[in-house]
């Protein structure tokens, strides 16, 4: 037996009858006219099923271009935070490395890093650290040293799981080492406790890093310093001498006052046989504390007590060591909010919400000296 075709076949339609046609009769058309109304054809089911399946597969295909398009811009702008360092993730310590940048922090007691440690102990590190990949899982620092090394106290002397990763922002290696370097410096400006003799050392150790341009300190103080004054820039000049000279045996050289440097930088030039008698006498002390050195770089600089002054070849008289105290910590009650107070060893710094540089001075001198006269 044969198989019967279906076939799908638009038939037309009969036309319509006039309206004042008798019944049963369609309308009919002159000879050579036509109507120009074509009526609409019917599609079959096949037909039907091609139509919606395109119109189902261009949908589609619109909706995978507008994702496409979507992805590439988050791609594009997660690339942009990233090289920013805005992208923040937690990064284990113990996969971060301190090595590419010479940093500006010289040894020394560091009295704020305890209030950093309880700042993070009460409400966690408020400013990620900054780093950039290193490569097989590890990654160099480029900025936050000093909130590093508050995570990795607290981790050692807690043992507590939430100091093992630190959030950081993850930067690209797209900047060069001299822009790194200008970053730091540039962050650690801000900061009133950086000592002449840290952004000394920091010039120093900028011209001796291989992988800049500049082997010349002076010409490393223009670069890196560029937002400070001129002034400034001249002042951190002088005190390279001090670092190249002195800088190994100076237990405290934070400490190092500006006016006191300044002051032995010109009696090293005017006697520089001096050098070996004042690293002879620094050596010479035990359990040395930041006043005893600044007492002997007083001497050897012509401003001993009373204008005492001490030729070349001269040792003065060594001093009696003072017994080293523990540092303490303390609020003292005020109108304009609580004055953290620390107390050191030769060192007292007041924090207090005012511009002291606003008041007289003479009015601050004595009140100053009012509050020494009280703790003697």
């Amino acid at each position: 037996m044969r198989k019967r075709r279906i076939f799908d076949l638009d038939m037309p339609e009969e036309p319509e009858a006039a309206p004042d046609a008798a019944p049963g009769v369609a309308e009919t058309f002159p000879a050579g006219k036509v109507t120009t109304e074509k009526a609409p054809r019917r599609r079959g089911p096949m037909a039907t099923a091609v139509h919606e399946n395109a119109e189902a597969l261009r949908a589609r295909a619109e909706a995978e271009a507008a994702i496409r398009a979507e992805n590439d811009a988050l791609a594009g702008e997660l690339v942009r935070l990233r090289g920013l360092g805005l992208i923040v993730d937690l990064i284990p310590l113990d996969a971060i490395d301190a090595t590419k940048l010479a940093r500006d922090r010289m040894p020394g007691e560091d009295l704020e890093l305890a209030e950093l440690k309880a700042s993070i102990r009460d409400i966690g590190l408020s400013n990620p650290i900054r780093v950039e990949p290193a490569g097989q899982g590890r990654y160099e620092l480029i900025q936050g040293m000093r909130r590093l090394t508050a995570f990795r106290e607290l981790r050692a002397e807690t043992g507590e799981k939430r100091y093992a990763a630190i959030p950081a922002g993850l930067m690209t290696d797209a900047e060069g080492l001299d822009q790194l370097y200008r970053r730091m410096v540039d962050e650690n400006m801000v900061r009133k406790d950086i000592s002449f003799m840290e952004m000394a050392t920091m010039a120093r150790d900028y011209a001796r890093d291989p992988g800049t341009a500049c082997d010349d300190p002076e010409k490393a103080v223009a670069i890196l310093f560029q937002s400070a004054g001129y002034q400034k820039r001249s002042y951190i000049r002088a005190f390279l001498t001090l670092v190249d000279l002195l800088g190994d045996v100076l237990e405290y050289p934070r400490e190092l006052p500006r006016g006191l440097g300044l002051d032995l930088r010109r009696r090293l030039d005017a006697e520089p046989g001096i050098v070996a008698e004042i690293r002879a006498e620094l050596a010479a002390r035990e359990d040395r504390t930041a006043e005893g050195e600044l007492g002997v770089l007083r001497r050897w600089a012509g401003a001993g007590e009373g204008g005492e002054t001490f030729p070349a070849g001269k040792k003065p008289a060594v001093a009696p060591r003072p017994a080293r105290k523990a540092r303490m910590t303390f609020e003292v009650p005020r109108a304009e909010g609580p004055a953290k107070c620390t107390a050191a060893n030769g060192r007292l710094e007041i924090r207090l919400a005012l511009d002291f540089s606003t008041i007289d001075r003479r009015r601050l001198e004595e009140a100053v000296r009012r509050m020494l006269d009280q703790v003697k």
